[in-house]
């Protein structure tokens, strides 16, 4: 079959023939039809320091996808051939402590897909059938595309009860324009989100934030005068993984404010915390999806009208890999799809 690998310890990704891969009695065969390019599938194509110590090559990378299921397992019992899935890309150990108690998405020992071991950028996947999520009502295919990515925002902006409450969120890309659509949809008051890119920024206009922020012209403090916030911002989603927006972020918290981290840093950085004890600011690391609560929550908002179209904005053949990820690197748009039945 035809995949993309990371075939050599350097920059750069590989369309190649490889085997397709074989299932056994727990597992579920899947043909690729639609895959969303994520800024892991980039650190891995730039082979950045991360990268590194993270891939044993050769690899088959992505993770976010959605497929026709081929063939199963024969201890598979509730799935069958032609239902239409997705894939949870944490592939846990189930005999930790935290598996066992059913807190799937804390396991320590978590194998991710298309990085500790082959993954969807390929015609065909095999995947345990307890990571096998079938959407049972209609789904457009980009979006059932990006159902790991739409996780990890629904995740982030449901951590804490958002009904009436003022958002702000750092960071405009793809999980950052996802989480403003589900907060605006899920009863918050006020939705500010902030970025340094005017494309991104209009996305998030089409998405309904109250304010698109642009923060190399504008302070978080001038957008909370511009809304009439008088006290700051009683919830944060950090989605940028960047210093200044989260010490910028903590600066504009109301007391007794909450943030949902999900920006990973890409080294440690100093933080005030006298500010977040004087202000009693609690702070919560997110990292995937609640399996699956978090999956269902996402099925329920798009049965409930959540439109996620303006997020998605490119969409190339597989064939046009290069093209397809120099787009998702320009950080200029939103989600980009590669389509494996072209």
């Amino acid at each position: 079959m035809k995949a993309l690998v990371k075939e050599k310890a350097e920059p750069g990704l590989w369309l190649a023939d490889v085997p397709e891969p074989t299932i056994g009695p727990g597992d579920v065969l899947i043909k690729v039809l639609r895959t969303g390019i994520c800024g892991t599938d980039l650190h891995i194509r730039a082979w950045d320091g991360w990268a590194q110590q993270a891939i044993r090559t050769p690899l088959v990378v992505g993770h976010e996808f959605v497929g026709e299921v081929v063939d199963t397992g024969r201890d598979v019992t509730d799935i069958k051939t032609g239902d239409r899935v997705s894939g949870e890309g944490h592939l846990v150990c189930g005999k930790c402590r935290n598996c066992l108690a059913g807190r799937r998405h804390l396991c320590r020992a978590t194998v991710g897909l298309g990085v500790g071991r082959d993954g969807a950028f390929a015609e065909y996947v095999a995947l345990p059938a307890t990571n096998v999520w079938v959407h049972r009502v209609p789904v457009d295919l980009d979006v059932a595309a990006i159902f790991d990515p739409f996780g990890n925002a629904v995740h982030t902006a449901l951590s804490f009860p958002l009904v009436g409450e003022d958002v702000l969120i750092t960071g405009a890309g793809p999980i950052g324009l996802m989480a403003a659509a589900v907060a605006r949809h899920a009863g918050a008051r006020n939705v500010v989100i902030t970025d340094v890119s005017e494309e991104r920024l209009d996305l998030a206009r089409k998405v309904g934030v109250s304010l698109a922020l642009n923060v190399s012209d504008a302070t978080i403090a001038e957008g909370q005068r511009e809304l009439g916030l008088r006290e700051g911002f009683d919830i944060g989603l950090e989605m940028s993984g960047r210093p200044e927006a989260m010490r910028d972020m903590i600066a504009n918290m109301t007391h007794g404010g909450r943030i949902a981290m999900l920006g990973l840093p890409a080294e440690e950085f100093p933080v005030d915390w006298a500010r977040i004890v004087t202000s009693m600011i609690t702070v919560k690391g997110i990292y995937g999806r609640e399996m699956f609560e978090t999956w269902y929550a996402m099925s329920v908002l798009l049965e409930g009208g959540l439109d996620l179209a303006p997020v998605i904005t490119g969409r190339y053949s597989h064939r046009d890999f290069e093209a397809a990820f120099a787009d998702a690197a320009s950080g200029r748009g939103g989600k980009v799809i590669l389509d494996w039945t072209a």
